[in-house]
């Protein structure tokens, strides 16, 4: 058996499979991030240990845990987790969507040096901006730096006393020279760092350490569990659904958007502002674009409308084509295409027809048309994508993902019932590092049914994405 254990913002979730790699139980711990201040998003790294602590606990419940052989982690990427020479914490970990490191990020991306060998720009969500910010703003801090971790790195450190990054995520920190897929020196200094304050690297599914007997103990384990390097949260979802190879892409539908395609090449394109990343797997890439707000938008309307997300959407009956409203959901910024964290959303064109079903179907166009925008981003660059999975909550509302495949001209698969996400994938890459089976045992699921475009609508969106460029240029003069 094997257990994938998935750090996310809002929860920690444990996935329990055996050698078959069906789910035999599986349990979540939720956690929240503080805003201190306005565009702060932090979390106390002493909370993902209780939420895994937890979660364990509660897989233990369900099932004998005594056949376990492998550990795999998946995490939200980019958080700073700064450690000080006894690795105790120094302060909370500034997590993926705090955008104070703005004007940090853009005076690192004015260096060339960095697009030039971590194939991407330097957003303000990423990590080595958020160095620089530390040590301007809290120098005291700065100073005390041992060791910088990913979220999910921390959470390895507990668990196995072994300070290990891996490449998917070690990407999105801007230290990372990504065709080498090794840390750069260069870089490093450029934000007062060296190598000897980052973990050392290994593959995704590459052994990364052994669990401590004393945590074996406590969940029932047997000695000698091997932990993965396991990835950051998209590509481990990529692994958990198949995408692994080149033409095979996800689209995720979470908190944040995600459009994922996975490339045997390294093949970067920064000034699109397309992710280019290694994938958890050896030898393997993967591009994507990101938008900060797609399930997330939804749930800030219906919250402000006081109605479930789920039942603003269930009634939305068939695909229509889009009305003159527009939403643009840049609630907190916006990275592919425009790499804008000052950018705020908006509700345009309304009239006295606008109506709640209007706006719902408005927020979810918004979604698909910023979507859209990383589609268009993302074959620029030559990425080739032939098939296409839809993942993540909302991809259970079928007007939405119809939206997408009727907006992209692409087929959008939807997997039968089941968690196939970064937990799940996660699970894989411990299945990988404690038997050494490779890419073979990332599958893509069962495909339950497949949304198809409306071809009747195919010109209707397009000019309504048409329109919905133009607001953004006009929203951006506004600022």
């Amino acid at each position: 058996m094997y257990i994938g254990l998935d750090l996310g913002t809002s929860g920690l979730k444990a996935v329990l499979i055996d050698d078959t790699q069906t789910i035999l139980a599986e349990a979540t711990a939720p956690l929240e991030a503080a805003r201190p201040e306005p565009g702060w998003s932090e979390q106390a790294p002493a909370t993902w240990l209780d939420a895994a602590d937890a979660a364990m606990r509660a897989l233990k419940n369900q099932t004998s845990l005594d056949a376990v052989r492998g550990i795999g982690l998946s995490g939200q990427m980019h958080g700073a987790t700064l450690l000080d020479a006894n690795d105790e914490v120094l302060r909370p970990c500034i997590l993926w969507n705090d955008t104070r490191s703005a004007v940090e990020a853009a005076e690192l991306d004015a260096d060339p040096k960095f697009r030039a060998l971590t194939g991407n720009i330097v957003f303000p969500g990423f990590t080595a901006p958020k160095l620089v910010w530390v040590a301007r703003h809290e120098p005291e801090i700065f100073a005390k730096v041992k060791r910088v971790l990913l979220p999910k790195d921390y959470l390895r450190l507990w668990l196995t006393g072994e300070a290990v990054a891996e490449m998917s995520d070690a990407a999105g920190t801007s230290w990372l020279d990504v065709a080498k897929r090794d840390w750069s020196d260069e870089l490093l200094a450029a934000t007062g760092l060296s190598r000897d304050n980052m973990p050392r690297l290994v593959e995704g599914s590459e052994v990364s350490g052994v669990l401590r007997d004393e945590l074996a103990s406590r969940w029932g384990l047997p000695s000698g569990v091997v932990v993965a390097g396991g990835g950051g949260d998209n590509a481990a979802s990529a692994v958990g659904v198949g995408v692994v190879k080149a033409g095979d892409a996800f689209v995720s539908l979470g908190t944040s958007g995600v459009l994922f395609a996975a490339s045997d090449a390294y093949q970067p394109d920064a000034a699109t502002a397309v992710h280019t990343f290694c994938h958890a797997l050896p030898g393997t890439w993967h591009q994507m674009g990101v938008i900060l707000a797609a399930a997330d938008a939804l749930n800030w309307y219906a919250k402000s409308v006081g109605q479930p997300a789920a039942k603003l959407t269930e009634g939305l009956g068939a695909l229509q084509a889009p009305s003159q409203t527009l939403f643009l959901p840049y609630l907190g910024g916006e990275r592919t295409p425009h790499n804008d964290a000052n950018i705020r959303g908006a509700f345009v064109h309304l009239d006295h027809a606008t109506d709640q079903a209007a706006m719902t179907r408005a927020v979810l166009e918004g979604v698909t048309f910023a979507l859209r925008d990383n589609y268009d981003a993302l074959t620029s660059t030559g990425t080739q994508i032939n098939r296409l999975i839809a993942v993540g909550g909302g991809s259970k509302s079928d007007y939405w993902v119809q939206a997408i495949a009727t907006s992209l001209g692409i087929p959008v698969e939807l997997p039968v019932a089941g968690d196939f996400g970064g937990a799940f994938g996660a699970a894989r890459l411990g299945l990988m590092a404690a038997t050494g089976a490779g890419v073979e045992v990332a599958t893509i699921p069962q495909i339950a049914r497949t949304s198809e475009p409306d071809l009747a609508l195919t010109d209707s969106f397009a000019e309504a994405h048409t329109r919905y460029r133009a607001s953004y240029d006009a929203l951006k003069g506004l600022k």
